[in-house]
Parts: C-alpha cells; structure tokens; sequence
C-alpha cells in the first residue's frame, strides 16, 4: 500500500489461508501480483478531514450516490468501541485489526507489510458500527506473496462482512457496491462522506502495477452499510 493515496496491505502468505483451501486461481492470481508488486505496499487514500480537503456537501455529491441503507431501515450507530477482527466469508477473510494513523505525507499509513494476515482500521474515525464512515484498509499483496485483501475486488452488492468489536458485539455490514478509482483522481468526498448513518469502506490496491513508482495506480473500494447488529 505505498502510492500516493492511502496504501492498502499487499501481502501474501499462509496465514490469510488460515484453515482454509484458497482456490487454485486465487494462489495463481496472489503470486503473479507479488512478481509485479516486488517492492510495493498497499495505497490508501487521505480522509477529508485529516487533510484539509474540501467537507462534503450536497452540491459536491455524486449525481447517482452510492446505494446505502435508508434512516428508516438501517440500524441506528452504535457507541464507539474498537473493531478486533473481520471476517468475509465470500473471500475467506478472517483477521485481526491493527490501527492505522495519518503519517507525515499525509496519507493513511499501511499495515504492517511483515503480516499477510493484517487489517488495518482510521483509529480517529468513526469505529465500524458507529454512525460516519469508518475506514478499513488491508494490503492486497506482499513481497512474500498474496494477503488479506487479494480477493477484494471480486465482493458483490449483498456480500455481507462481519466486524467483532472490543465491547462483544458483532456487527454486520451488507456491500452495496466495489469500484476501482485511480488514485491520481481519487473522490475523497464521495468515499468519505458521512452520511448521516453506519458505514464501511474497505481499500486496497488495483490496477495495473506502476514499477518505476512501485505501486499500483488504483484504489478498490468496497461501499457498505450497516445491516444489523448483535452481543456475542
């Protein structure tokens, strides 16, 4: 995840397999990014308010806005508490949280490259659950091979991503839509806009793989709301 926006987590390695039997086109698929990523990391976007970048505002919202869980149904924000793992069982994802900061340049900084098996979360945003966007990002691929996020851009509208939280609780996000932007025109606005409920964004890496700049030059992005809530 090094680019110029937020780098995502590219790593690979046995433990994003964890117990499970990764298919034989997703392996094929993490070694061909780890030939071309020798040296990268995963990008992540600025957030808008850690940067000085323009507050969202209805005349800056896209013409055809995200889809997303209406007031009426979606549950209301939870009280903040600090996410401990993910799981996304469409993508055999299931790992533990780190949290993530801006560093100088800026940007989001990335997860540890040294663990495959590694989310990150935006410890000064919202915690996923509380009402605002709550920013998630995970490297797509490593040096050493391929890592939590490889198959990110393959989630469809309805895949659902479960996110246990310090106070017990389990809280569920429904997709509502994957896109890939180019990091040099990245929509800050429209990715981090709060928009008045719970909501999740996942990052990663995509694209082609720039090797003079060593990055990629998209960003994947998985929109999702908060669909229900639960105490384990």
């Amino acid at each position: 995840m090094a680019a110029q926006q937020p780098s995502e987590a590219d790593s690979a390695s046995p433990a994003l397999g964890r117990s499970l039997l990764w298919p034989v086109a997703a392996v094929g698929l993490g070694f061909l990014l780890v030939y071309n990523s020798f040296d990268a990391s995963a990008g992540v976007p600025p957030t808008p308010s850690m940067v000085s970048l323009p507050a969202p505002s209805a005349s800056s919202a896209p013409a055809s806005p995200t889809p997303s869980a209406s007031p009426s149904t979606a549950p209301p924000g939870l009280p903040p508490s600090e996410p401990e793992r993910i799981s996304i069982k469409s993508i055999a994802v299931d790992a533990p949280f780190t949290p993530l900061a801006i560093g100088p340049s800026g940007q989001l900084n990335a997860p540890p490259a040294n663990d495959p098996n590694l989310a990150g979360w935006f410890k000064d945003g919202a915690t996923p659950g509380e009402r605002g966007t709550s920013v998630v990002a995970g490297h797509v691929d490593t040096k050493t091979g391929p890592a939590v996020f490889l198959l990110l851009s393959t989630l469809k509208a309805g895949n659902t991503v479960d996110i246990t939280r310090e106070d017990g609780s389990v809280v569920t996000f429904k997709v509502d839509s994957v896109e890939t932007f180019s990091k040099a025109d990245f929509p800050n606005d429209r990715v981090y806009a709060d928009k008045g409920s719970a909501q999740l964004r996942l990052i990663t890496c995509g694209g082609l793989y720039d090797k003079k700049a060593k990055d990629y030059k998209d960003n994947v992005v998985v929109f999702a709301h908060l669909a229900s809530a639960k105490n384990t």
